[in-house]
């Protein structure tokens, strides 16, 4: 499913993790190695032409590891401070490698790359997003094919409830 696909179907929650990964330049990936351990590395994200879309430096390690495995997570940048104000978002899925001429041509007029560079395209799995409302934390989670889902965890020790 396409970053497009996820706005139609949640405008709301789209609109907000993307807003949220555009506060910052950077944010964390996690891929799978060679040996099935994960890799956490920086990366840059853009959104563009209904896309969501990850680029990186050629052979890097990231890029090697999505075009052998393209499971992927993308964490957006917590920003600073510890109080998480402006809620944390996670993307999971598969990453496409992009290698059209023309499609990486109309990237790039948006974007201006440091050339060469690997292009992957991102089909989404699970988009989560946790936030502090009063003294709850929220949970929002929507994976392609259901709405939105909402837990709420207390500080106590009552069961998480889901709304």
């Amino acid at each position: 499913m396409s970053w497009a696909d996820f706005q139609a179907a949640e405008p709301q929650f789209a609109q907000a993790a993307q807003q949220r990964f555009q506060q910052y330049k950077h944010h964390v990936l996690a891929t799978i190695r060679k040996d099935g351990s994960p890799r956490v590395t920086g990366l840059e994200v853009s959104f563009l032409h209904g896309e969501l879309w990850l680029g990186m430096m050629p052979n890097s390690r990231k890029a090697l590891d999505l075009r052998r495995d393209p499971r992927f997570a993308v964490q957006a940048n917590p920003g600073e401070g510890d109080d998480l104000r402006d809620g944390d978002v996670r993307i999971s899925g598969r990453a496409v490698e992009i290698t059209d001429a023309d499609v990486i041509a109309r990237y790039s007029e948006g974007t201006k790359p440091p050339e060469p560079f690997h292009l992957f395209r991102v089909e989404l799995t699970e988009v989560v997003g946790t936030s502090i409302e009063g003294d709850s934390l929220v949970v929002r989670a929507w994976r392609p094919g259901s709405p939105v889902r909402t837990i709420r965890r207390g500080n106590g020790d009552e069961a998480p409830r889901e709304d």
